[in-house]
């Protein structure tokens, strides 16, 4: 007799693999797949469409400008919204208790710093400010210079990790790679060849 797998099942697959290292090289495409699938459902089932179920609205919010600004949206092909990176990434985080730490815990440290630095909420802040905190916490040599920005660095790593995985999982980043499946192929004429510099 074979057991029905359920969602948490697989949602919970998904997130031990992700932590293991990158969805694309840990996780059956099918899994991720999914995953979209069920947010995709949602959305068409709604009126309000998706309904964050681990972050609350405002680090939500937060979390949508992010990933907006991670993988944008560019010259007629979608970014990470379009894609469904927020929805796969608060989807797999209401079932990880590890990334409700890392994800929530940092996205309260990063509005932290910024209320710090320039008395208000990340969204809250000008561009600049939030290109400026940003460009703090994208290298971890910073963090030698200000330890201070350590948790922020290993937040921001992870959150670039799930947001590439949420898009590159997901049929608009599939397009964007150009994937087109396993094939047959009847011959094959040879690489390109190198164009001289």
């Amino acid at each position: 007799m074979t057991k029905s797998i359920s969602r948490r099942d697989v949602l919970r697959t998904l997130g031990m693999g992700a932590m293991a290292g990158s969805v694309l090289r840990v996780i059956p495409m099918q899994a991720a797949e999914y995953a979209h699938n069920m947010v995709q459902a949602e959305k068409a089932s709604s009126a309000d469409g998706y309904t964050p179920k681990f972050f609350p609205g405002h680090q939500y919010q937060t979390l949508q400008a992010l990933c907006e600004t991670i993988i944008p949206s560019e010259d007629g092909s979608g970014g990470a919204i379009e894609a469904g990176a927020p929805e796969f990434i608060d989807l797999l985080t209401s079932e990880n208790p590890e990334y409700q730490l890392k994800l929530g815990g940092g996205l309260m440290w990063l509005d932290s710093a910024c209320a710090d630095r320039y008395g208000k909420a990340y969204l809250d802040c000008a561009p600049e400010q939030q290109k400026q905190m940003l460009d703090q916490i994208a290298y971890r040599r910073n963090a030698l210079a200000d330890p201070s920005l350590s948790q922020g660095i290993d937040f921001f790593s992870f959150l670039r990790m799930m947001t590439a995985d949420g898009f590159f999982t997901s049929e608009i980043g599939i397009k964007y790679v150009g994937y087109v499946g396993n094939k047959y192929m009847k011959s094959f004429a040879g690489c390109p060849p190198v164009p001289e510099a």
